[in-house]
């Protein structure tokens, strides 16, 4: 893991594993404002969690367009979806639309595009819809654009993950795993967490997302930590808080 700046030890010391899901949410809203500040074009926010649904998501979610004054579209993979946050949001005063229905375009005064759990089936939609944004910010909202069924992982797959996935910055991204989790909250560099009986640890800090194998490695203690982590200073929350809510808040979606 690489060497970090007393700023990075400064600013890292203000982040913290959210404790909900609605606490996560939060804390993507203020990452992808941050990256808007900043002028980060074409970003990515994920909560890497296979059954979560992207509506009541995206839901909490585009407040974070509104408090910045944006004026914004919110795309659906499909127009079914599109009709159902409509109907759920109560007829908003922004455009929801499916990718490619009618009157789903792009238009010049048009300042942000949040895109709401967009497929690889959708890719080269997206794609096209991206070059058309010009100036404008475009969010992924839980992307699954990489399905290798669907884009290959031959020459036309590199392709598209050089010409269009490579300019898309995560910045936002949390993945619960066994005992632990992964963290990117933007300004922060990507985070490996340790889940202990007190609550959560800062094991260790990467400019890069991790590999599996990087994080293993992590965990069974054959890395460093991070800069101004202790192995026995945990954070507050306690043993399975993060889980344990996310559990609860997708089995009340899924009733």
């Amino acid at each position: 893991m690489a060497a970090m700046t007393q700023d990075d030890v400064t600013n890292s010391a203000v982040l913290t594993v959210p404790t909900s899901l609605e606490d996560a949410i939060a804390q993507a809203r203020g990452a992808a404002q941050a990256a808007i500040q900043a002028g980060v074009p074409r970003m990515v926010v994920e909560l890497a969690y296979s059954e979560l649904k992207g509506l009541p998501v995206a839901q909490q979610f585009y407040p974070a367009l509104q408090e910045l004054g944006l004026v914004f579209k919110v795309y659906f993979p499909d127009a079914g979806a599109a009709a159902l946050a409509r109907r759920d949001w109560g007829n908003p005063d922004f455009v929801v639309r499916a990718i490619g229905e009618l009157h789903s375009e792009m238009e010049p005064g048009d300042q942000a595009y949040l895109f709401v759990e967009p497929s690889s089936i959708e890719v080269n939609q997206v794609e096209e819809m991206c070059a058309q944004a010009g100036d404008a910010f475009v969010i992924m909202l839980n992307p699954k654009l990489e399905d290798v069924a669907t884009i290959g992982i031959g020459y036309a797959g590199r392709q598209l993950r050089d010409r269009f996935l490579s300019t898309l910055e995560s910045v936002y991204y949390l993945r619960p795993l066994e005992g632990a989790v992964l963290l990117r909250c933007y300004p922060h560099p990507w985070q490996v967490w340790q889940e202990t009986e007190a609550g959560y640890t800062l094991l260790a800090e990467t400019p890069q997302k991790p590999s599996g194998e990087e994080i293993d490695r992590v965990l069974l203690g054959e890395t460093a930590p991070a800069s101004g982590a202790s192995a026995d200073a945990p954070v507050k929350g306690k043993r399975g808080g993060f889980l344990n809510e996310l559990q609860g808040f997708i089995r009340a979606l899924t009733q």
